[in-house]
């Protein structure tokens, strides 16, 4: 990869993390799905669990979370928790831009969008431990994986941090130039 063309998607993976920021709507947005995805990811680590005391009542979520926190914690240290966090912002910059390319383009790019697809299901499994592994019968799975699973989780990231270098900001166009092209 040459040079500019490096530059090109450093520039647009800052363009599309600035998005969110560009106005208060996009702001909340973000932090809202980045709040509602670590909720799943971390709710799911446990899922037996999650399910018998939010299924005794609602308002013990506050506990499962802090519970279930702690025990990702445990798991895989303060480098997998950090993972799982980082994921989760990503995931809300990724749906808030995603979002946002939809609004303005009139139509969704299926070959553009579908790009966001790996990166979910691929660090989903992995940030969330054994919790969506353990629901299509693969509970050990992530165990066999060296560095309690932070590898799968940083392979995650680093596809929706593709994604978003090749999306930059949605009210930008990225259509290179013929110059750019013969590069």
């Amino acid at each position: 990869m040459s040079d500019s063309r490096l530059r090109a998607h450093l520039a647009r993976l800052l363009g599309a993390f600035g998005y969110p920021l560009t106005s208060g709507r996009r702001t909340l947005l973000t932090v809202f799905v980045a709040v509602v995805t670590y909720c799943l990811l971390v709710l799911s680590t446990f899922p037996t669990y999650s399910l018998q005391l939010l299924g005794a009542d609602i308002g013990y979520i506050d506990d499962a979370l802090l519970a279930l926190t702690g025990n990702t914690y445990r798991t895989t240290g303060a480098v997998g928790l950090g993972l799982v966090v980082g994921y989760a912002l990503m995931t809300g910059i990724a749906v808030t831009s995603a979002l946002g390319r939809i609004r303005l383009a009139g139509r969704p790019d299926a070959r553009g969008l579908s790009a966001m697809l790996p990166g979910l299901l691929a660090s989903g499994c992995a940030s969330c431990g054994a919790g969506l592994l353990g629901l299509v019968g693969f509970a050990g799975a992530l165990a066999t994986l060296p560095f309690d699973g932070n590898l799968l989780r940083v392979a995650g990231i680093l596809l929706l941090a593709a994604y978003l270098a090749r999306l930059g900001d949605p009210r930008q166009c990225a259509v290179p130039s013929p110059a750019d092209r013969e590069e």
